[in-house]
């Protein structure tokens, strides 16, 4: 345990400091007046693109004060070596990121660390952020999540690491390119099964701002069409309780006996349906599931 004391009530002037501080997804209005404050006033800021700092700054009315200096994967651990030099000087440094909160699927962790592990003060400023923005509005379960950045950009691998999440019980939250999310739905809808409910939250606090809310299998069908615009972030329904994974196993079962005496997946889905009492379109799937398995 790291028993060092943060004393609140030192301030950038008397001792230095790293902020963390928190930069807007979209609207400028989302910068809080502490942030901005602290931006005004901090010696050096490193940012994950100096150009979108730049402007923040503008934006903010902040005008030639700090330095800004990159800090990206590539160079992130020459400017962790040197946030320690300028802390440990009595500088006020400022950890930005492009938008969002620094470390979240974003540079910064080795820049805390190396601050951290030299005995000096890290000051986080909480803010925008699109990993809550996307739970929150996405109508899932929230108060208990698990947050997984971006999945693997090969399909392989992603397909792998969905199926190892196909029955972890809490709501997912991924980040994903728009590029790639039509694909990711495809192998979400295909790990999880097609009715898990989902969100596709896109261009956060931006005047396009959009929440999309559906099963899996829709929101694959919209978007291989409808390539989605801006940064997405994904939010996935955890697995339903082990009683009904159970349930439904014992329907995929009986759906393929019954697929092989010859019925067609319309009547085998009528009798089954009428034999659990589940939702028609639940025991459809199933049964739809089953049949395409067994043609293949």
């Amino acid at each position: 345990m790291d028993s060092r004391k943060d004393d609140g009530a030192v301030s950038s002037t008397a001792r230095g400091v790293l902020w963390v501080v928190a930069a807007p997804l979209g609207n400028p209005d989302d910068l809080s007046p502490r942030a901005r404050a602290t931006l005004a006033s901090a010696n050096v800021v490193l940012a994950e693109d100096t150009r979108s700092a730049r402007r923040l700054l503008t934006e903010a009315g902040i005008a030639g004060n700090p330095t800004i200096l990159s800090c990206f994967d590539g160079n992130e651990h020459q400017r962790a070596e040197e946030a320690v030099r300028r802390v440990a000087s009595g500088e006020s440094v400022a950890l930005l990121s492009e938008a969002g909160t620094p470390l979240v699927s974003d540079p910064g962790f080795r820049v805390v660390s190396a601050v951290i592990s030299a005995g000096l003060l890290v000051r986080p400023l909480p803010g925008p952020s699109a990993l809550l923005a996307a739970l929150v509005g996405a109508g899932l379960p929230a108060d208990r999540f698990t947050f997984l950045g971006f999945p693997a950009r090969k399909q392989g691998a992603r397909r792998r690491s969905f199926e190892e999440l196909r029955d972890h019980p809490l709501t997912m939250v991924f980040y994903e390119s728009p590029l790639r999310t039509a694909e990711t739905l495809a192998d979400l809808a295909d790990a999880f099964g097609p009715d898990r409910p989902a969100c596709v939250a896109r261009e956060l606090t931006k005047p396009y701002e959009e929440f999309v809310r559906g099963t899996l299998a829709a929101l694959r069908d919209r978007y291989q069409s409808d390539r989605p615009l801006g940064e997405v972030t994904l939010v996935v329904g955890g697995a339903p309780p082990a009683s009904e994974t159970i349930l439904d196993a014992t329907v995929e079962q009986e759906a393929a006996r019954l697929l092989e005496s010859g019925l067609s997946a319309r009547d085998v889905s009528d009798t089954l349906t009428a034999r659990t009492g589940l939702p028609r379109r639940r025991v459809y799937a199933l049964v739809t599931k089953i049949a395409a398995e067994t043609r293949r």
